[in-house]
């Protein structure tokens, strides 16, 4: 677990050297519950990437390069890679996502918002990325941060981003969601189904 605001300067440095290559990026994870709730700790921070025409992975050694305040760490037989900021003690570790596998396709102002100088995703794109992630992998964790988005900002979500099946199936598991699933899906004018 980190402090969040030393999680903030570790992706604002991050960002800036992004911003200054040109690579669109939003940073995910449960740092964003953390400064939503205001909580004083977080244990998740990772940035999704566009690629264009050059590799999202290369994109960010390119943007690293030189910089002694970051330092990469890349797993080609896992196809991840990390960046570790240095200034801090312990490092700050942000894992790099690639735009479309993890997180939307494209990162622009329907996709993002800014918090603190620090571009992250929209309420919306976040809970479609831990929908999916927990889809996949099940975590507790991605379970908590869809379950304190949705219950508190689900008049913010866009519907038509979020998996329907991946989230009604996360309302039969978690029924705390459903009230606010189930609004939102009546806020659509979509038929509201009966577990709900």
């Amino acid at each position: 677990m980190h402090e969040v605001p030393r999680l903030l300067q570790a992706a604002a440095a991050l960002s800036q050297l992004l911003r200054d290559a040109g690579v669109p990026h939003a940073f995910h994870g449960n740092v964003l519950t953390a400064i939503l709730s205001s909580a004083p700790l977080a244990d998740e921070i990772s940035c999704v990437v566009e690629g264009g025409t050059t590799h999202p992975f290369r994109r960010v050694r390119q943007a690293c390069s030189g910089n002694e305040d970051f330092s990469i760490v890349s797993s080609p037989w896992s196809n991840r890679l990390h960046v570790k900021y240095q200034k801090l003690i312990p490092t700050i570790d942000i894992e790099v996502l690639v735009a479309g596998e993890e997180g939307p396709r494209r990162l622009d102002s329907s996709t993002v918002m800014t918090m603190g100088n620090v571009p992250f995703l929209t309420i919306t794109e976040f809970i479609r990325a831990k929908v999916k992630a927990w889809s996949l992998r099940g975590r507790d964790q991605d379970a908590r941060d869809i379950l304190f988005a949705m219950t508190r900002y689900w008049n913010r979500v866009d519907i038509n981003r979020i998996p329907e099946q991946e989230m009604s199936d996360f309302a039969k598991r978690y029924p705390a969601v459903s009230p606010s699933w189930k609004e939102l899906r009546r806020k659509y004018g979509m038929w509201v189904l009966s577990y709900l």
